[in-house]
């Protein structure tokens, strides 16, 4: 698949501190995108490049697996296929429906699973199933808590700076989610735009300027996401096949 346009976050390596593109998105058929994504990073690209450099330097001087390789497989076999379906969710399925402004797709998308019903209760599994088959394809139940779980692997007694740098990311990541699914339930006139949303003031606010606000998260979260995996690739033991950027 060809990304769209020119737009990436530049990565520092630990060994080298050279310059790499993790997350690009462009257009050539969606130029708004590319211009909205190009003006979304710029500001983003010195102080994010900036950012990871530094923690970086504080990662790599802390122990990749503090509790032990035996565990950090066990997490990594459990958490990263969420994780990496996660991406591909992102980088295609949920790329065209903010590319397209498909708003009941990009609800779908960052779409939570229902609570447990009583229904729910009567089955064996308490409804598990049937909710997870629920949650959107880039939800915080589907993919970001998977994420959160696997930055808790590189911690023991105290928490890593490794986890705080990969909790942050995460963090971003669901700012992005629910500014998304805000976004498109206002569109959808589902829910109220409320004061000052996305800084566009009191009134509603037009699909245009929804458009250009998801377009921007979306950015943003693919910077997140690509932080996230450069965090976590950082001193992976060779056995565990590093994880793939957007």
């Amino acid at each position: 698949m060809k990304l769209l346009g020119a737009l990436s976050v530049g990565l520092l390596t630990a060994a080298s501190s050279s310059l790499v593109g993790a997350f690009q998105v462009s257009s050539s058929n969606k130029p708004a995108l590319q211009s909205v994504a190009m003006e979304a990073t710029r500001k983003e690209f010195i102080t994010t490049s900036a950012s990871i450099a530094a923690g970086t330097v504080l990662v790599s001087s802390q122990p990749a697996y503090a509790r032990g390789r035996a565990t950090l497989e066990q997490s990594y076999d459990r958490y990263t296929p969420r994780i990496l379906d996660g991406g591909k969710f992102y980088k295609k399925e949920l790329y065209g429906a903010v590319a397209k402004g498909d708003w009941k797709g990009i609800l779908a998308a960052t779409a939570e699973p229902p609570k447990k019903s009583k229904e729910d209760r009567t089955l064996q599994d308490g409804g598990v199933a049937k909710r997870a088959a629920q949650a959107g394809g880039f939800s915080n139940a589907r993919v970001l808590t998977a994420m959160d779980l696997y930055a808790g692997t590189f911690s023991d007694s105290s928490i890593s700076p490794k986890t705080k740098t990969m909790k942050a990311e995460v963090e971003n990541l669901r700012q992005v989610v629910d500014g998304m699914n805000k976004a498109a339930k206002i569109a959808l006139g589902e829910e109220s735009a409320g004061s000052g949303l996305f800084g566009i003031g009191g009134k509603k606010p037009s699909s245009s300027e929804l458009a250009k606000e998801v377009q921007a998260l979306y950015v943003k979260g693919g910077n997140a996401y690509n932080a996230y995996i450069f965090a976590a690739n950082d001193g992976l033991p060779v056995q565990l096949n590093k994880l793939p950027f957007l």
